[in-house]
């Protein structure tokens, strides 16, 4: 009996030690990807003299916001915006379409070779898209839409992970929830968008995120079809000021827009946490 006691306590010994453990690890990494946007944060509102003095402080001695107002007048800060924002939100409204009529194709219709299509839709999730980016700027040379917001949005109009997603809860709807509407008059079209894209919601949700915070970060495709501010989003502005000579030594400037650039996505994140979270809880996504 005495040895069992001694077993189960060592056993609740080891489980503390390994939960303290843990604790510290989640913490440093808390720390190691907190830090960073503390510091953008803090230089962000600091007077350059404090970012480049001797003895560096966490917390300014004097706050300023004359970095945001500097930074908005050497670069077309508000023009960036208004670009990201029509990219962004234009190529989420193309995609809810195209993704929703695909997969409740693939879904609930049948039609001949329809598996097969769906085999070669999910070979693009294999690709990488740099190995696409090539051909992707050729046709859009070929379609002379070079340095537009179109030819931003254009490659990515259709989603082959959303399709995925949406076409597996797509399967998930009862047969006879939709042999019922059909017998009271419905058609398909209008079990579609009346009764599937409802149910669909949270999946609908979770995509939407995915995409919305992918393409406001995008940067590689948009450097290479657009050369002049008339249609950069705000990641090439960022990164082209920091490119530069002026752009790197303005720490104060660089972090300000650096600021500017991740707001808006920090703020979603924060505003809609609980409903992101249950979304991704109900679809099962992980």
């Amino acid at each position: 009996m005495d040895n069992f006691v001694k077993r189960i306590k060592h056993k609740g010994s080891t489980g503390s030690i390994t939960r303290v453990l843990v604790h510290i690890i989640l913490i440093l990494a808390s720390a190691s990807t907190i830090g960073p946007l503390v510091w953008i944060f803090i230089t962000a509102f600091k007077p350059r003299e404090e970012v480049f003095s001797k003895i560096p402080q966490w917390i300014p001695k004097e706050v300023t916001f004359s970095n945001f107002t500097e930074i908005f007048t050497i670069l077309p800060v508000g023009l960036y915006y208004i670009n990201t924002i029509i990219i962004v939100g234009g190529i989420l409204a193309v995609q809810l379409i195209t993704i929703t009529l695909a997969a409740y194709a693939f879904a609930r219709l049948k039609f001949k070779g329809r598996d097969l299509l769906f085999i070669l839709l999910l070979t693009q999730l294999m690709l990488a898209n740099q190995s696409v980016i090539l051909p992707n700027y050729l046709t859009i040379s070929n379609l002379k839409l070079l340095n537009t917001k179109l030819a931003i949005m254009l490659p990515y109009f259709g989603s082959a992970y959303g399709t995925f997603l949406l076409r597996q809860t797509f399967k998930t709807i009862p047969k006879e929830l939709e042999d019922a509407a059909t017998m009271d008059g419905c058609s398909s079209f209008r079990f579609l968008w009346q009764i599937a894209v409802p149910l669909a919601k949270p999946t609908i949700i979770v995509f939407s995120v995915i995409s919305l915070l992918y393409h406001w970060s995008e940067f590689f495709w948009p450097l290479i079809v657009t050369d002049t501010p008339k249609a950069r989003p705000l990641t090439v502005g960022l990164g082209i000021f920091a490119m530069q000579a002026e752009g790197g030594a303005e720490w104060t400037l660089l972090m300000a827009f650096t600021l500017l650039v991740i707001v808006v996505p920090l703020t979603m994140f924060v505003v809609l946490q609980r409903r992101i979270i249950n979304s991704f809880m109900r679809t099962g996504f992980k």
